[in-house]
């Protein structure tokens, strides 16, 4: 079976997470602290960054990149991996436009709005944390800006779901797991304003209604529970 180097509230990993349950492949659960850095799993990827794709009759696979390229060329339409009850989701579907589009989206999602917004919400409220500085708090300036950058990036996502049935076009992709992933970490951290962003509350209440989001609602982190709507798919 397939191994996923992650961290639970990991948006990156998280989109692994749900391409690869989209797609029916079986894999199993390592989680890895990002924090750490520990030798062992810097032996796996150099850069020490998640996720990581351990495959068990292959290569190993670092970064949501390379990861979703790899699934979308090779593992979704595998015979032995496709789940009896429905045909895999497509990462990229469609022509070499819309394919485009749907890459450009993930890099906002997994690029732009990981800098601005998800990255240091994660840095603020569990890494540093989980690290030993006894008394340390989430800074109220960076916080700020955070929720600035947020309510920007909400409105992107509503402004695209608005205009088209799912974020890149007529059919689901890649794209939206993306922003679904990134959405859910930063509703587990208390940080969604649904209430401003209605447009963008409907297109997620889709998304969290999908199977592939079961596992992802279901994790916790010690010391940091989610707030009470977020596992409600009527929220």
């Amino acid at each position: 079976m397939h191994k996923l180097w992650h961290f639970r509230l990991c948006p990156l990993s998280r989109s692994i997470r749900l391409a690869l349950s989209e797609g029916g492949v079986a894999f199993s659960l390592t989680e890895e602290r990002p924090w750490e850095w520990r030798p062992a799993f810097l032996a796996l990827n150099p850069a020490g960054e998640l996720p990581v794709l351990e495959l068990s009759e292959g290569p190993v696979l670092s970064g949501a990149y390379a990861i979703s390229e790899f699934i979308a060329e090779e593992m979704t339409f595998h015979p032995l991996e496709q789940p009896s009850h429905a045909a895999p989701l497509p990462l990229f579907p469609g022509n070499r436009e819309d394919r485009a589009e749907v890459r450009r989206l993930v890099d906002w999602f997994n690029g732009k709005m990981n800098r601005e917004v998800t990255r240091e919400l994660l840095q603020e409220k569990v890494y540093a944390r989980a690290k030993p500085i006894p008394g340390q708090t989430p800074d109220a300036d960076i916080m700020r800006a955070i929720r600035a950058n947020l309510r920007y990036h909400m409105s992107y996502i509503g402004f695209l779901a608005y205009q088209r049935r799912w974020l890149a076009g007529d059919v689901m992709s890649f794209a939206d797991l993306a922003a679904a992933a990134h959405l859910s970490t930063i509703d587990y951290l208390g940080e969604a304003p649904w209430a401003e962003h209605p447009t963008t509350k409907e297109w997620y209440a889709r998304m969290k209604s999908r199977p592939s989001m079961r596992q992802l609602l279901a994790d916790r982190v010690p010391g940091t529970p989610p707030p009470m709507h977020y596992t409600d798919l009527d929220f």
